[in-house]
């Protein structure tokens, strides 16, 4: 499917920069074509012999080259890729973007294109957090360009936050998204996933074991099927998925107001755990024990996510989609909340001692809806996601027809 697909590569300047290398060859061992374009200042960080030898082409790094623009001018050579990529993206290659520079080939190239553009940022963590970069990231996504990354980690100047660079794993797994089958192509899906916490006091927590495999693995179904992606995520040890707009939350009300804040949106799948209940006025100093005095706790309801939704006269999903995770008696009690909550579906979980679901990398299910309910037997949670991603695929054919 992908042989002959034609790659862009455009290398700024960055210390990751070597990071193309690895990039290449890996794009070459999946059948992709990599045309090569350097900047100036990538030249001080790879040299265009090496990117022309992993590349098996020519590296193009000057705008006014008269044999070049005889061969190919640099417009042909901006609308002749299927995909442009640009790794890293620097700083200043981002700023030049946003502004519209075409000051040297990489940046006319951008300019001149209307071919799709994926960029992985990589920048000290400040320059990152600088407000004009911000304002710049924005302007791009508003005009289509994707990211891979940036993520958290240490950087080559000592310093830690986000601004590393996407692996290079991470950035050809988005090149192979962009070329996947598209079947919900244009579609926007909220997905919620993991845990909720609600604070005691400013040491402890209300909480559970979810930890956001099921949710991440739908989502990455979804991105693989061409959806556009909101990941409302608890606080769990997982990387999010690639090319998910991720909102990070930690309590139940946050998640609320994500979930809401991200709407409209086409389907909706409530992975997420969420706390019933939370501490109704949460303790400012850490709780101290003392001996034969236990601590009373008021509780009260948090709102409930999935029925707002459900219920919602504008701005409904389509599709909404929830998760029961029960003990006992999973058929009745998942018919129960399908017509508490008013959605469309509910995939019942069986989460009793021993089943390992909740935490584990596999899953029991029943799908129900207002006439069915499905059982399906034990199976790995991204093997579930596919079921679910295929179901609602079928379900907006059928709306569709």
């Amino acid at each position: 499917m992908l042989t002959g697909k034609k790659i862009l590569l455009i290398i700024t300047g960055g210390i990751a920069a070597y990071k193309s290398l690895e990039l290449i060859r890996k794009l070459k061992e999946h059948n992709f074509k990599v045309i090569p374009v350097m900047t100036k200042a990538a030249e001080n960080f790879v040299t265009p012999m090496s990117v022309s030898a992993l590349a098996q082409e020519k590296v193009h790094n000057k705008l006014f080259d008269l044999t070049d623009e005889a061969e190919m001018g640099h417009i042909e050579l901006s609308r002749s890729a299927d995909l442009i990529v640009v790794v890293p993206a620097s700083a200043d290659f981002i700023a030049k973007t946003a502004t519209g520079q075409a000051n040297d080939l990489a940046s006319t190239l951008i300019l001149a294109t209307d071919t799709n553009i994926l960029m992985a940022p990589a920048m000290n963590v400040r320059m990152w957090e600088n407000p004009t970069t911000q304002k710049n990231i924005k302007i791009l996504d508003e005009i289509g360009i994707k990211f891979a990354g940036p993520n958290e980690g240490d950087m080559a100047c000592g310093e830690f936050g986000f601004g590393r660079m996407a692996e290079v794993d991470e950035i050809l797994k988005e090149i192979e998204i962009h070329f996947s089958n598209k079947k919900l192509k244009g579609r926007h899906f909220v997905v919620t996933s993991g845990p909720t916490r609600e604070p005691i006091d400013p040491v402890r927590f209300i909480g559970n074991r979810s930890s956001g495999l099921q949710g991440a693995a739908i989502a990455e179904e979804l991105i693989e099927n061409g959806a556009e992606v909101t990941f409302v995520t608890g606080p769990v040890d997982l990387d999010p998925p690639v090319g998910s707009h991720v909102v990070r939350v930690e309590t139940a009300d946050e998640m609320y107001n994500a979930v809401h804040s991200s709407l409209p949106a086409d389907a909706a799948f409530f992975v997420a755990a969420v706390a019933d209940w939370k501490i109704k006025e949460t303790v400012k100093q850490k709780l101290k024990k003392q001996a034969g005095n236990l601590p009373a706790f008021d509780l009260i309801e948090n709102k409930d996510i999935l029925a707002s939704v459900s219920k919602l006269k504008k701005n409904r999903p389509k599709v909404v989609i929830g998760f029961a995770a029960e003990t006992e008696n999973i058929l009745e009690n998942a018919k129960s909340k399908l017509k508490k909550k008013g959605c469309d579906f509910i995939v019942a979980n069986d989460v009793s001692l021993g089943t390992e679901t909740m935490g584990g990398d596999n899953n029991t299910a029943i799908i129900v809806s207002e006439d069915d309910a499905e059982t399906l037997p034990k199976m790995s949670k991204r093997a579930l996601a596919k079921i679910l991603v295929g179901k609602i695929s079928q379900s907006f054919e059928e709306l569709d027809a």
